[in-house]
Parts: C-alpha cells; structure tokens; sequence
C-alpha cells in the first residue's frame, strides 16, 4: 500500500496599485499587485503551505520568515524550488495538485493555462496533473472589491519509500 499525503494551503495579500502582480510565476498585466515582503505571488505560497503540509513540515513562514531580510523582494518560484528540494529530501514526490484563485480584475481566464505551463515546469509535473481555476468573490468582501486576491491549493504527494 502507498503512503499517500494530502495537504492545504491558503493564501491572502492585500493589492495596492502600481506593484507587480506575480501569479504563479506568471506575471499578470494589472494596475494593482501584491503588497508583500517577497514578490506576493499568492499562488505560489499556497502551494507551497500546501506542500509542507503533506509532508508534516511547518509552514511558508517558518521556512522562509518575512522578518529576514534575505526573502526581501525574492521570486516565489526560488521559495518553491526550496521547498521541493525539502520535500525530495522526506522522499515525497507530488501527484498531483489542484488551484483556485479568487480574484476580482484582472480577469484571469486569459493567463490560466501560461499559470499552468509555468507550474508544470517548475514542478517537474505534466499539465495534466495541475488544476488552475480562477475565481471572483462577486463583488463581496475585501476580493470582490479589488482590494485583495486569495488562492486556495491542494495537493497529492506520495511516499517513494
């Protein structure tokens, strides 16, 4: 029998115009970004709770604490390649995984299959093993006004020993 591990991670930044809005290493054409201590990309931090989670670690904050001033401005894709080098080390490999992000504008029906191109390259994975949806909060809470974008990932890790 495989030793098979889910995990869940969640996400939330505040948006402020004139930043750059990163959604999983894809950089989005929008007048508002992510106000945050690395580049913001909400999706890659759920992904990566959701990763720590599987395999019994603490969270993103605990690997990679916003009070150091080495994570300042960094790409999320580097956290994410750290974070894989982790779960590799507990012999995990992902099977698959499955996101939502919640956003009212931009819409980003346009960018969710470059989002899942660029995951899939990143993890190593085949597209079809990466579910992307995007999603608004129709025009309720902090979401649906603009004012902030979440993301919601789950993931499928598997014991290779």
């Amino acid at each position: 029998m495989s030793d098979l591990r889910i995990g869940l991670g969640t996400d939330l930044h505040r948006l402020e115009a004139n930043l750059p809005l990163v959604i999983g290493g894809v950089g989005i054409p929008s007048p508002v970004g992510c106000q945050a201590h690395s580049d913001g990309d909400v999706l890659i931090h759920a992904l990566i709770d959701a990763l720590f989670g599987a395999c019994g670690q603490s969270d993103i904050g605990d690997h990679f604490p916003p009070s150091d001033p080495q994570y300042k401005g960094i790409s999320s894709l580097i956290l994410l390649q750290r974070c894989l080098e982790i779960i590799r080390t507990e012999d995990f490999s992902i099977v698959n995984i499955d996101c939502v992000i919640s956003l009212e504008q931009p819409k980003l029906f346009p960018h969710k299959q470059a989002i899942r191109e660029n995951l899939a390259q990143h993890l190593g994975l085949g597209i079809d093993r990466i579910g992307v949806k995007a999603k608004t909060n129709e025009a309720t809470d902090a979401i649906g006004q603009n004012l902030a974008i979440g993301a919601q990932v789950i993931v499928l890790l598997q014991k290779n020993s």
